[in-house]
């Protein structure tokens, strides 16, 4: 009755506080708030609720003190296993630096024990490793196959070799020295100009060529295969191949490429007459159609020449007068013109023996002219070409010569062909000129014996 009055005397707020604090577990809470009618039934409903939780509490004291025990033998033992790994952790740390110490105490002797041999081995890889080189570029690593992995095993190995491995190593320095030495027929695979592969039988000249179905071959080391020159030699070498693959027994000769390849890489890239022609562009082509024009002119003219002197000197020994020729034509106008007076006499024949010189000397200014104008036109072309030089110097430097190369090449051609086309054509004017000249020459000799002759007898006559 006076916890009624004392409840009704505090603010309701209080009383739902206390209410709140001492409250049972939600759910009991819930399902008896919604019976409560008056303050009482609530009060009975808050010491119901403390008495549950201090049961609750109560058990829970218990459960940790049962539990407590298990902790602490957990613990206990935890701390046991502890103390044993560490005491493990101490011994094998004892036993790493035992090891320690007996790993350097061994080495000390093993190095102590090896003595010169630890040089024997460097020397070893060194010499595998440069043989592994030199069979990366033999040529008899086309017969001879899966070397070189062994060679450059043992050449980046830092382990002591074995007694396999140095046998392997001898044998092939023996191999390679030995195959030098021969010349050997077998099928290997072959890189075809066209890009293909084929199975094809390779005749092996020691380690300098390779030869097959008549041509010459070079060894391709990250393809791994023989390839046929993209261009072959030029024939006086290339014609050596044939008969030497052919031989079956005896001996024949085959050009050999004592560099191993660079020579062969240097003649397929030396130029052919016809790509010369092309270097020299249109100042060369120029002078080629000069220089043939005037050449084939003046073999025609050289023909007519000698025939012409031919039959000057037979009209010299005839008593026939034959127009067919040049001093037939001048004595013939000798026998038209016998009545005319000697001054008279000499003209008519001076007339035609300048005539006859001019068709005798007719076309020979072209030859000249060529023979003079052929050097003038390959010093045009070597002027051209050297203001090509300077112009891709000034637009890419002098660093590589490759681009200063084409200017050069036309600049030297034209010279050449310069020179080619005015030294036979100046030996042949000259041979054309002195041929000429001897017509010439017997015209005005004979002219001038008619006229002598004339002149005598009309003195005698007076």
């Amino acid at each position: 009755m006076n916890l009624g009055k004392t409840c009704q005397s505090l603010p309701l707020a209080l009383c739902i506080a206390a209410l709140c604090i001492a409250a049972p577990p939600a759910s009991a809470q819930n399902a008896e708030a919604d019976k409560v009618t008056d303050l009482f039934q609530l009060l009975d409903l808050v010491e119901n609720g403390l008495e549950v939780e201090k049961e609750e509490n109560i058990r829970r004291e218990r459960e940790f003190e049962a539990a407590k025990d298990q902790q602490d033998r957990l613990l206990t033992e935890a701390q046991a296993k502890l103390k044993g790994l560490e005491d493990l952790s101490l011994q094998y740390e004892a036993n790493y630096n035992e090891n320690e110490r007996r790993i350097g105490a061994l080495e000390a002797d093993l190095a102590e024990q090896l003595g010169q041999m630890g040089e024997l081995f460097g020397v070893v890889r060194q010499v595998a490793n440069d043989l592994s080189g030199q069979v990366w570029d033999s040529l008899i690593s086309s017969q001879v196959q899966d070397r070189k992995d062994m060679l450059d095993r043992l050449g980046r190995s830092k382990e002591l070799p074995s007694t396999n491995d140095l046998e392997k190593l001898w044998f092939e320095l023996q191999r390679e020295m030995t195959q030098q030495g021969e010349v050997v027929r077998y099928e290997a695979t072959v890189l075809t100009g066209e890009g293909q592969t084929e199975q094809r039988s390779v005749v092996r000249a020691g380690p300098f060529n390779a030869v097959s179905r008549g041509k010459f071959l070079v060894w391709e080391p990250g393809e791994n295969k023989l390839r046929e020159l993209t261009r072959q030699p030029p024939s006086k070498y290339l014609s050596t191949v044939e008969p030497f693959e052919n031989l079956k027994n005896g001996v024949e000769t085959l050009a050999l490429d004592p560099s191993r390849g660079t020579l062969l890489d240097a003649l397929t890239d030396t130029p052919s007459p016809q790509e010369r022609v092309q270097q020299g562009g249109a100042v060369g082509y120029v002078i080629i159609t000069l220089g043939i024009s005037a050449f084939l002119l003046g073999i025609v003219r050289w023909i007519i020449v000698l025939s012409t002197s031919r039959k000057v000197s037979a009209q010299q020994k005839s008593d026939y007068v034959d127009k067919g020729n040049p001093l037939g034509r001048v004595l013939s106008v000798y026998e038209d013109n016998r009545d005319v007076d000697a001054e008279t006499l000499e003209l008519k024949l001076d007339e035609a023996v300048l005539r006859e010189s001019a068709s005798v000397t007719r076309y020979m200014w072209l030859v000249k002219t060529v023979s003079a104008v052929a050097p003038l036109l390959g010093l045009l072309g070597t002027v051209t070409g050297m203001i090509q030089t300077f112009q891709a110097i000034t637009l890419f430097g002098a660093g590589d010569p490759k681009m200063m190369a084409g200017g050069i090449s036309e600049a030297l051609v034209t010279t050449m062909l310069g020179l080619i086309t005015a030294i036979p054509l100046v030996l042949l004017y000259d041979t054309l000129s002195n041929s000429t000249r001897y017509i010439i020459d017997v015209l005005d000799e004979q002219s001038a014996g008619l006229i002598a002759s004339r002149s005598e007898r009309d003195s005698v006559g007076d």
